[in-house]
């Protein structure tokens, strides 16, 4: 049987790209890759072929005017969120890192700006993969992003309607459908209140087909003692949050509802 491929951009700023880490209390690494499970494709640094994927994912990934951030990447919930979306679906994932820390929406609006870079990543992908005949079923993007938005007071409206704005330009570019990771909750002194964008992030699941809520569980992490600072989790919780979006991805690509 030939095998399904679906790509995928790892998208949306710190919590997406990977901040991860063990620590006596918490101790679980990132886990190893399924064998086929997932691929990364590195736009940048190496876009002549495929590479097994492995934590930290995307830190080779630094476009200087772009999405730059080196040595910042420790461990993602990629890995996770591919095993669980291979063991749901049975179709392998070519994943592309696209994710910059302490992002806004308003930088992801396609205007020379993160939302730009990422897209020039997806065309490299896919003129890459053509190459290789190995056309991917579906372009998908995984997203998390909003605590800078929830630092800078952001309101709920304007964040919807900048949301909306970048699904737009997704779709133009052929990707249809948007999975949601919720955002979780300020851990610090500043009294940041992060609320009001996950609720917008809720309601854009509920209001617009395009987006399908994968999983809301950031939030209950601070309760549990699993955040590493103020805005950042360990390992421990991006696998837990990678896994459950992606059983919930690679279900509803098999026609189950999310």
């Amino acid at each position: 049987m030939e095998k399904i491929y679906d790509l995928f951009l790892f998208m949306g700023q710190s919590n997406m790209a990977g901040r991860g880490i063990t620590s006596p209390q918490w101790p679980e690494p990132a886990p190893k890759a399924a064998s086929g499970a997932g691929y990364e494709y590195r736009a940048i640094s190496d876009p002549e072929q495929l590479h097994e994927i492995e934590e930290p994912f995307g830190a080779a990934e630094n476009h200087p005017g772009g999405i730059f951030e080196p040595g910042m990447k420790t461990g993602s919930m990629v890995t996770s969120f591919v095993n669980a979306y291979y063991a749901a679906s049975g179709r392998s994932v070519i994943g592309v890192s696209a994710s910059k820390g302490g992002s806004s929406i308003g930088q992801w609006q396609g205007n020379e700006d993160y939302l730009t870079d990422a897209l020039m990543r997806l065309k490299r992908a896919q003129e890459y993969l053509k190459r290789r005949q190995m056309v991917p079923a579906h372009p998908f993007v995984l997203w998390c992003q909003g605590e800078t938005d929830g630092d800078l007071g952001t309101s709920g409206e304007e964040y919807k309607t900048c949301f909306t704005h970048m699904l737009d330009i997704l779709g133009e570019n052929g990707i249809k459908t948007c999975f949601l990771i919720t955002i979780g909750e300020y851990n610090g002194e500043k009294g940041y209140d992060y609320s009001r964008i996950r609720q917008a992030q809720l309601e854009l699941a509920q209001q617009d087909p395009r987006v399908k809520l994968v999983c809301d569980a950031f939030h209950t992490m601070k309760e549990r003692g699993l955040m590493k600072d103020e805005f950042h989790y360990y390992q421990k919780a991006y696998n837990e949050v990678g896994q459950a979006a992606g059983k919930a991805a690679g279900e509803f690509v098999n026609g189950e509802p999310i």
